[in-house]
Parts: C-alpha cells; sequence; structure tokens
C-alpha cells in the first residue's frame, strides 16, 4: 500500500508520498494548478509512478472544528479525483496547522522566504501523510 497526500489549494497541490512500507512521507512536489484537467493528469503520473491505492486528502478545517469553503472547494476537488480515479480509495484528513507547522520547520532549518514559498504545500502535505500514518 503506497499512498498520496494532497494539499489542494487554489494555486498549487502539496504532493507527498508514503515508503513502500507505509511507515514515512517523503515530499513528491507542488503542482502548479492550471486547469482541472491538467492537474487530474499529473495527479495520475503519480498514481502510476508510486503505485499509489490510497489519496490522503488535506481538510482545512476551521479551528472548532467546522468546515467552511475552503473544505467545500477540497472536496469538490475530490469528487473529481474520485470520477477520474475511481480504485484510488480517498481519506480526509483534518489538516489544521500543517501549513504552519511545516512553515515554523522551514524557517527553524534557515530556508529563505523564497525558497519557502516553493516548497510549503509539499512540506504541508507531509505533515498531512505522515499524521495519517501515525495514525494507523
Amino acid at each position: 500500500m503506497r499512498a498520496l497526500a494532497l494539499d489542494i489549494g487554489d494555486k498549487t497541490i502539496g504532493v507527498a508520498a508514503s515508503d513502500l512500507l507505509g511507515l514515512t512521507a517523503q515530499g513528491v512536489e507542488t503542482i502548479h494548478r492550471t486547469s482541472t484537467k491538467d492537474d487530474l493528469k499529473r495527479l495520475g503520473e503519480l498514481v502510476t509512478q508510486f503505485e499509489a491505492t490510497t489519496f490522503v486528502i488535506g481538510l482545512p478545517k476551521n479551528m472548532d472544528g467546522t468546515e467552511g469553503n475552503r473544505c467545500e472547494l477540497v472536496r469538490k476537488f475530490a469528487a473529481k479525483l474520485n470520477d477520474a480515479f475511481p480504485n484510488v480509495t480517498q481519506i480526509f484528513w483534518d489538516e489544521r496547522l500543517s501549513t504552519v507547522a511545516a512553515a515554523k520547520n522551514l524557517i527553524a532549518a534557515d530556508v529563505s522566504r523564497r525558497k519557502r514559498k516553493k516548497v510549503i504545500d509539499k512540506m504541508a502535505a507531509v505533515y498531512i501523510l505522515q499524521g495519517w500514518l501515525d495514525s494507523i
């Protein structure tokens, strides 16, 4: 079982993949969104490359646990993912503060602001995936 985590945003999709044993998460890439068709095409390539059987999709809940507009947008994209990849299981994972944690670690590692901007979504996907892996 290999899983891909997705941190879905308006402009980018951060992607992380689990190792073959399902123990650790590694950042894969940040997809710069151009169209849903292109996004799904690239994700299909990654599903094939990593032989992924599961999408762990970050769900950006509000701090009080409720779902707002951002969650609705993520769920709409997830529906398109499900249509395109019906054999890949979808799991929604509460991603509150994943981007904040990723940013703090990048700052602690003395990564420049410009470089942080390029990798922050990929790192958030790592946090999403590692949280899910640790829970199972």
